[in-house]
Order: structure tokens, then sequence, then C-alpha cells
């Protein structure tokens, strides 16, 4: 009597094929980076300012995901917003980066994206950069940022 393999060929290009759809279906997370919650953006609030966190030096540079509050935007349609840690009724850029609030981030798009709902909770994912910096283009100043961001619904 001859039995057929345990695996017929068809079966197994069929497991073949699903194969990148597994690898497809990890979870968001794992490709989003290191989660970063407010509270751990500065080490000490003092007299001197702002002081950057271990864990934020440690992840400049890196790719990041924030949880908060789009804060409302200057225009409808923009390539940046400001995330808050809270939700916000008014724009929070500040004059310079002594009056830089500790519960905001600013965040810079890929491009241009119409904003909704300010006060709906979202995640964004991005590169975080830190230090001062003055945008070119509006003059607002930041000391951390989460550049080439998307965003999302939570």
């Amino acid at each position: 009597m001859t039995t057929g393999p345990l695996f017929p060929r068809r079966r197994l290009l069929r497991l073949a094929g699903l194969v990148p759809l597994a690898a497809l279906a990890r979870p968001l997370r794992a490709f989003a980076g290191e989660a970063l919650a407010f509270k751990e953006l500065y080490g000490s609030v003092g007299v001197l300012g702002l002081t950057f966190s271990d864990k934020v030096k440690a992840l400049a540079g890196q790719t990041v995901t924030m949880r908060g509050f789009m804060a409302p935007p200057l225009k409808a349609e923009a390539k940046f917003f400001v995330l808050s840690e809270i939700p916000l009724s008014i724009c929070p850029f500040c004059s310079s980066d002594a009056d830089w609030p500790d519960t905001i981030v600013v965040v810079t798009l890929d491009r241009a994206q119409t904003f909704t709902q300010a006060n709906a909770p979202i995640e964004v994912t991005g590169r975080l950069e830190v230090g001062s910096r003055t945008d070119p283009e509006t003059g607002f100043v930041s000391l951390l940022r989460l550049t080439g961001a998307s965003f999302r619904k939570v």
C-alpha cells in the first residue's frame, strides 16, 4: 500500500505562502519604537530650566511612540502640530525655550494634513529630536520634536 506524503505539495506551497503573512500579523507596537510618556521627558525642573531625562537622552534620534492630545492647530491643514499631555483649548507655543511647557512635544509630519478633533486621544510615532530649535518657516521654538511622524486616534 502506497501512501502519499504527509504534506502534499499543494498544501506545503499554501502554507509557505502564509509565512510572510504571519510576520505581518505581529503587533504594530514591535515596529513603533520605544514608548515614551510625558512624565519621562525631563529629569528635573529647576531654576536653570528643564533637564532632559536619561531616557530621552538615550532615545534621541530613535523612533518613539507617545500618547496625548493634539493641541488646536494654527490652521486647518499643516505639516506640524503640538502633542500635549492634556487637552488644550489654545495653541501652546511660547516665545522662547526658557518658557517651554514640560507637557508638550512638537510633531512634524512628512506632508501637510487636515487635522481632526483636538480633544481626542491620539498615538504619535516619529523620530525623537532633542534640544532647542527654532523652525525657520514659522519661527516657533521647541525643545523636543517627533519628526517624520504619523498619528492615529486611540
